[in-house]
């Protein structure tokens, strides 16, 4: 297989030709470089020079695809099952040869108000990277791109690219973060508006923005721990000099995650408001039917002694007792009236 500057594909998707192998280069002393066509040749040509690396991009390889890439790169068959399976949780896991870490990037659709993540994983090795990537959230064109305008951080070999895409995965947290916070001040000022909405839509609204929020702290969270490990000492692959820029990476992470932890509480705490404010409104409503329920039952119990026409009623062959009945009714109507009123009933 190839190694050219660009696209290699090897299948066809839908219709078009995206490429399983999206890019592959080596890179001697931070620049970008012709190499051998043959992975293996490649490779111990960037290890024989010292100052090199090999880098392959993958998107959405297949068993039989990835196949070489594992013999070449001698990568761990558990390592191997968990990039081509995805639906991953972001960690750091040692094999004997390379370092495997798998992280999620976020995007944020803010005309749906939809979380979406992706999968990225990332072999790191002895003068060699293999990035594998699922879905469409992940930074890798433009990040390889702007790396190779960044010859002095190229130079740092293979950590230099670990770092690069934490960074910019990490990055896309905070942006996110951001993003989700303003959605949610509107949100909220539409919660404890005077005239809110619809309280079903509302409450739907809080419920699906929590399941965004849920969906991005799945991505977010367990990233904290690798993060520690790649900052610390004993990793492979990872030199000392690159352990203070992942530290750096961390403390942004940490932020992100205390953001979205934020973002949850602060929407639990909207619903049990809003929940609150329907059940004050119930309570209104009810408070209101019962009053006017007592208001016509004073009129309808008089009215319907009367209805029962017994013979015996002295009233009856008074020529006042018709209109008295009637004051009478009103009177009590009008008492029952005020009375709810002044008590907010009404």
């Amino acid at each position: 297989m190839p190694l050219v500057s660009g696209a290699v594909c090897t299948r066809p998707i839908g219709g078009k030709m995206p490429c399983v192998i999206v890019d592959c280069a080596i890179y001697r002393n931070g620049r970008r470089t012709e190499g051998p066509a043959d992975f293996s040749d490649a490779l111990d040509e960037a290890r024989a020079a010292g100052d090199s690396f090999l880098w392959v991009g993958l998107h959405e390889p297949t068993e039989e695809e990835f196949a070489l890439i594992t013999s070449e790169f001698n990568l761990h068959p558990l390592a191997v099952e968990d990039a081509l399976k995805a639906h991953q949780r972001p960690k750091l896991e040692l094999y004997n040869g390379s370092l495997f870490v798998v992280l999620k990037p976020v995007t944020y659709d803010d005309d749906a108000d939809t979380v979406t993540t992706g999968e990225l994983m990332l072999f790191v090795g002895d003068s060699f990277v293999v990035t594998v990537r699922h879905g469409e959230g992940s930074p890798l064109a433009r990040l390889r791109q702007r790396l190779e305008h960044e010859p002095e951080v190229l130079r740092h070999g293979p950590a230099s690219v670990l770092y690069a895409v934490c960074d910019e995965v990490v990055d896309q947290y905070t942006e996110v973060a951001t993003e989700l916070q303003l959605d949610l001040e509107e949100l909220e000022a539409e919660v404890f508006a005077p005239m809110g909405g619809d309280n079903r839509t509302i409450a739907s609204r809080i419920y699906s923005f929590k399941r965004q929020v849920l969906e991005f702290r799945r991505a977010s969270a367990p990233l904290a721990e690798p993060m520690t490990r790649l900052a610390g000492v004993g990793v492979p692959f990872v030199p000392e000099r690159s352990q203070p820029f992942f530290r750096d990476v961390g403390d942004h992470l940490t932020r992100a995650n205390e953001s979205v932890e934020g973002l949850d509480r602060l929407l639990s705490d909207i619903l049990s408001a809003h929940l609150a404010q329907m059940g004050v409104q119930q309570n209104d409503d009810m408070r209101k039917i019962s009053a006017w329920a007592a208001m016509a039952a004073v009129p309808t119990m008089i009215a319907g002694i009367y209805g029962m026409n017994f013979t015996h009623m002295w009233e009856l062959r008074q020529p006042w007792g018709y209109p008295t009945a009637v004051l009478v009714m009103a009177g009590l109507v009008f008492w029952l009236h005020r009375l709810f009123k002044r008590r907010g009933w009404l």
